[in-house]
């Protein structure tokens, strides 16, 4: 018998108007200043304001810091790192996406563990947990608010660090979807289809577990019944609530029954192009599980099912075909590119990106081992 350990932040707050009640609970641990990590937009528009605002109603105080970029890199935990020490804040609020998520957890672990954040790249790598995280989450996608995954990119080598670490968990993740209503439909089609990828991979993972596979398969019914519609319309709050609850239940997934080939070779686009991860992660879904369908035809089938796919009376490899077609067609219905080279990838990059996307360690619970030249042949596949 093999043993599961279940990672989740010990509270979660969820539902239209939690922020407020959130704010409250952050009063509670005796926090007395906090550093608010968000990206330039979210600052511009008013809402880290608003947060800052809350917090002073409670007593707390806060600073600043918007230098997360949408592929947070070594420079901006640094950036943030410094502003924390200066400000000597005793506890890290992430605001936004995964952007601002990853780079709170980045600052927040080295605040605690000291070094680099290279020096964590890889599974448990820190010996403390890291300084008081809680993340207010304004997207539907990444599930960064919930996960131990903290992904970085180191803009020497190009690539993005994947720093997998009980001790990244926050403590508290906030999902209120009122902060979600302004987000634009590519945003909302693109951190959607991560969603969707990380329950994918998840399920046919080769660390899947009853509960992994109950959270993956109702977070994918959840995203092919809601994704349209939200992309559609983004003010429609019921569909927001249902896509947050999604993103979380797929968070819950690969938390703990982490990844496959998608994300791994994802990361190398977006750490090497600076590429949107969630548009790459749908462009990779179809063609990755295509190769992975020899050996999950049945797991795929499953997905298709959950999908709404009436797939009764036919064989697994006939659902798994199946399977990908739904996702293909929920791609194309929220818009998503079909090609990587209408993202400027370049052929000649490729064997250095399989190489990359080897090493990274969401590859290592693919349920289909691939050689470099499978990688390639996926990538090629893809373009």
């Amino acid at each position: 018998m093999t043993t599961t350990t279940f990672f989740i932040p010990p509270v979660n707050m969820m539902g239209a108007g939690c922020l407020v009640e959130a704010i409250q609970a952050i009063r509670s641990y005796g926090f007395r200043h906090a550093l608010i990590v968000t990206d330039a937009g979210l600052s511009r528009a008013g809402v880290a304001l608003k947060v800052a605002g809350l917090l002073a109603e409670q007593d707390i105080q806060s600073t600043i810091f918007d230098g997360a970029q949408p592929n947070p890199t070594v420079g901006n935990v640094e950036a943030g790192l410094a502003l924390l020490s200066t400000k000597r804040c005793d506890c890290v609020i992430s605001l936004g996406g995964g952007s601002p998520h990853d780079c709170a957890k980045g600052i927040a672990l080295v605040a605690a563990n000291g070094g680099h954040i290279g020096d964590y790249e890889g599974v448990d790598k820190s010996a403390k947990p890291q300084l008081p995280l809680i993340a207010i989450n304004t997207t539907a996608g990444t599930a960064s608010e919930m996960t131990r995954f903290c992904i970085i990119t180191d803009e020497t080598r190009h690539i993005k660090m994947a720093i997998v670490d009980r001790n990244v968990t926050p403590i508290l993740s906030v999902n209120d979807p009122l902060l979600m209503l302004a987000k634009p439909a590519g945003l909302t089609a693109a951190t959607g289809m991560d969603a969707l990828t990380h329950a994918i991979e998840a399920y046919v993972s080769t660390a899947a577990t009853p509960i992994t596979d109950a959270c993956a398969l109702k977070a994918v019914t959840m995203i092919a019944a809601n994704l349209r519609q939200v992309v559609r319309n983004g003010q429609d709050l019921h569909a927001r609530e249902q896509m947050a609850y999604a993103q979380f239940l797929a968070g819950m997934a690969f938390n703990n029954a982490s990844l496959g080939y998608v994300h791994a070779m994802a990361h190398q686009l977006g750490g090497f192009y600076n590429l949107p991860h969630g548009v790459c992660n749908a462009m990779l879904l179809p063609h990755v599980e295509a190769f992975n369908a020899s050996v999950a035809a049945e797991r795929l089938a499953d997905i298709a099912r959950a999908m709404g796919v009436d797939i009764a009376g036919t064989d697994a490899a006939s659902g798994a075909e199946r399977c990908l077609a739904a996702i293909r067609q929920l791609a194309a219905d929220v818009e998503i590119p079909t090609g990587l080279t209408q993202l400027g990838v370049r052929a000649e990059d490729i064997p250095m990106l399989a190489a990359n996307a080897l090493k990274d360690a969401c590859g290592l619970t693919n349920p289909r081992p691939a050689s470099q030249a499978e990688i390639e042949a996926i990538f090629l596949s893809a373009m």
